[in-house]
């Protein structure tokens, strides 16, 4: 930061906001045993951190605008666009980033939307009226909101809020009736709305216990009563759910029954429901019906990329549509109208833009509608990551099993030092999308980069995703040691010089990998990582205690509380001796501080070169764009440190 002051003086034509940016993200971080990085690695970075990404986030009334969530500041904020490749009008200006955004179905000047403070994620439901440019919050500015659900006339908006004592509510503002906030629905656990029907007399809740393990329900926002959709006596995961037109069935994604999540038409009144797509191995991710109910569209997950169906309700007959770039899709909606389909792309080579496609047209034809810029950056150049499979330790139906892994290769023969990435989670799955961090890696400092899906990863089959729950933590870490002899085997990769690297979870196998292989490993990168199992989820936001101890184990029952302890890095931290960084939000709700706090205290004692960065206006990962670039700075500079 000293170098960049200085540079911005003899310079001295830095607008007087950008200066006060600069000083106020330097006052925010803590930097500890982090060297100045020298001004040549400084250079290289600064087209990689200007790099931005655009987010679908709905239509207006007339479906000819649209809304995005991108940033030209520090922050993401709400613009509009109101044509292909058109200027994106900001429409918000805060310091704190949006967390979502949903426009009025009724007026195109209103919108709600989440902003918290300091990455807290005590989110707030505001609305925002582009006729006044006034913004008011009309959540009672108390606990957690979630999930803001304008109803089909626009005149009521329903969300999730957090109570006392674990429970979770709904919540429904009549905004004409300009009256309080009332919580229709108590329950506990954790409870979302996830749509109206049609006519606006139900409301669609999911209720989430873990991830194979979750309801819907219908409720009546006016007699409170409650129907569960799809009962089951054994436990169901579900994906999306969205009303069909007529809103007397559901398109419903369940894997109830099958290894995959899979599309079924559900009929409300019998209970009887249709399989739409073929029993397989991926999951179905993202499902929309168009309004007049003549088709639908739905995103299959295939080994991380994404495949878009746009089928015929009347007879399921896929409708021919033209290829998009490979990567992931997320965002799906169609148009008020019907005569557009909105998704967000995600590509190795762009960080994320919305595509349209244009019903009316024959043939099928896509429009570009943003283009966000990788910091002028040649796109040509970025690094594609290729699918591979590699072994592990244990048997699957009598064969060895396969871990499934994306390799972002570097040019040259190598041997080249390698980063391995792991994902946070547990559950959830490593996409090849963009990452100018992975590209500045293999670009710049020659590395190549694995990014694995181990066992417990979603994708890949519920049995898949279940392999590491409870006390088979720890197999998920031996997929590590697996990779570590796989690369060991190749002569373009050099096993001497490897680093691990991950986010929250991610950050927890980076600690338990430096436990378990540290004698083969160089360095560990540490993101608002888990670093004892008990005192994380004695110390977790209480909304999420009750979701994580099924998948991690229930510390307060004695047996696994004691399981938890000896696998916990931080009770083994003596056996890390390799230099670490340890990165973290100090308002994190999810994985608190605490946890970042004490395995750096613990590896110092032991004589580990550890260095901390931390933010005292983020919470779990950093979000505003002077943290991100300093993040990304202290990443690099320690990769290049441990692997020259």
């Amino acid at each position: 930061m000293k170098a960049a002051f200085a540079l911005l003086s003899m310079i001295g034509t830095l607008l007087p906001g950008a200066v006060a940016a600069a000083e106020s993200a330097a006052a925010d971080l803590i930097r500890e045993g982090i060297p100045e990085a020298p001004a040549a690695l400084k250079e290289r970075l600064r087209q990689y951190q200007n790099t931005r990404a655009a987010r679908f986030a709905g239509f207006t009334i007339a479906g000819d605008e649209i809304l995005i969530l991108t940033r030209f500041g520090q922050t993401d904020q709400v613009h509009l666009v109101a044509e292909p490749m058109g200027a994106r009008q900001q429409l918000t200006f805060f310091d704190e980033p949006i967390a979502d955004a949903v426009p009025s179905p009724n007026d195109s000047a209103v919108l709600a939307f989440l902003k918290d403070v300091g990455g807290a994620e005590d989110y707030q439901v505001f609305v925002f009226d582009r006729r006044t440019g006034e913004s008011r919050m009309v959540s009672d500015g108390a606990g957690r909101k979630t999930w803001p659900m304008w109803s089909p006339d626009g005149k009521r908006l329903a969300w999730s809020t957090t109570l006392e004592a674990g429970l979770h509510g709904i919540t429904i503002l009549d905004l004409d009736a300009n009256a309080r906030p009332q919580t229709v629905f108590r329950g506990t656990g954790s409870w979302f709305p996830i749509a109206w029907s049609p006519s606006g007399t139900s409301l669609l809740l999911y209720h989430f216990m873990a991830f194979d393990d979750s309801e819907i329900h219908l409720l009546d926002p006016k007699s409170g009563a409650l129907r569960e959709i799809n009962p089951s006596v054994e436990p169901v995961g579900y994906g999306r759910v969205a009303f069909a037109a007529d809103g007397h069935s559901l398109y419903l994604v369940t894997d109830q029954s099958s290894q995959a999540l899979t599309l079924f038409l559900y009929d409300i009144a019998s209970g009887a429901k249709r399989r739409l797509t073929e029993q397989a191995p991926w999951d179905v991710e993202y499902v929309a019906a168009s309004p007049a109910g003549s088709s639908y569209a739905f995103v299959v997950n295939h080994e991380g990329r994404s495949q878009l169906h746009l089928r015929r309700t009347e007879d399921n007959a896929e409708l021919p549509v033209p290829p998009l770039p490979p990567g992931v899709i997320s965002d799906l909606a169609f148009s008020p109208g019907g005569g557009r389909l909105a998704l967000t792309l995600n590509a190795s080579d762009s960080p994320g833009d919305v595509w349209m496609l244009n019903l009316g047209s024959d043939p099928l034809e896509w429009q570009r509608w943003t283009a966000s810029e990788v910091g002028g950056l040649n796109r040509e150049g970025f690094v594609a990551p290729e699918f591979f499979r590699y072994p592990t330790f244990d048997m699957e139906d009598g064969e060895t099993r396969m871990i499934p892994a994306f390799l972002y290769r570097p040019e040259g023969d190598g041997p080249h030092p390698v980063v391995i990435s792991i994902h946070g989670g547990p559950s959830y799955q490593a996409r090849p999308t963009f990452s100018p961090e992975y590209q500045f890696w293999a670009r710049e400092l020659g590395a190549a980069v694995i990014v694995p899906n181990v066992r417990g990863s979603t994708g890949f089959g519920k049995v898949y995703q279940q392999l590491d729950d409870q006390r088979r933590r720890e197999d998920s870490v031996k997929d590590i040691g697996a990779l570590l002899d796989w690369i060991a085997e190749r002569p373009d990769l050099d096993e001497e010089r490897v680093v691990v690297h991950g986010s929250s979870y991610g950050g927890y196998m980076v600690l338990a990998a430096l436990v378990h292989f540290g004698k083969r490993l160089a360095g560990g990168v540490d993101i608002v990582g888990i670093s004892n199992f008990v005192t994380f989820l004695e110390s977790t936001a209480e909304y999420r205690r009750g979701v994580r101890r099924p998948e991690y184990g229930d510390e307060r029952d004695p047996d696994m509380r004691a399981f938890l302890g000896a696998i916990s890095p931080l009770n083994r931290a003596d056996e890390i001796r390799v230099p670490l960084l340890i990165v973290q939000g100090l308002n994190d709700p999810r994985v608190p501080a605490s946890e970042a706090e004490q395995i750096l205290d613990a590896v110092r004692k032991h004589g580990v070169d550890a260095w901390y960065l931390a933010a005292r206006d983020e919470g779990h990962g950093f979000r505003k764009k002077a943290n991100v670039d300093s993040m990304i700075e202290a990443v690099a500079l320690f990769m290049q440190t441990v692997f020259d």
